[in-house]
């Protein structure tokens, strides 16, 4: 049976090292990186809005909604950095001759889609 587990302490709330076991690094264009983090910012601020409405006893239906809202913002992150992570890393290993990075990603993009 194949080992999915997570790298480096990943899905534990724990950031995975650089330094770890699996020392590659993202490569993407400064504007990308730009956008990713402009957009967790926003994605940062409406939690933070999310956690003041729970505090203020806000209507359920309300912060339901919001939480949908930041549930799709994550999405839109991931979709980008996907994107990105397949146009460079991906074809940058496939072409080192290094296909074990398909099943990397299909199992990432199993993990996004559910």
């Amino acid at each position: 049976m194949e080992d999915i587990r997570p790298p480096d302490g990943a899905g534990n709330g724990e950031v995975p090292s650089a330094d770890g076991p699996d020392h590659r690094r993202s490569h993407h264009p400064e504007k990308l990186k730009a956008d990713l983090i402009a957009r967790l910012n926003r994605i940062e601020g409406q939690i933070r809005g999310i956690k003041g409405m729970i505090e203020k006893d806000t209507y359920c239906d309300h912060v339901l909604n919001q939480i949908s809202a930041v549930q799709s913002a994550l999405n839109g992150v991931g979709k980008l950095l996907l994107a990105g992570h397949m146009r460079s890393c991906v074809v940058e290993r496939i072409r080192e001759g290094d296909l074990d990075v398909v099943d990397e990603l299909l199992t990432t993009v199993n993990k996004l889609l559910k």
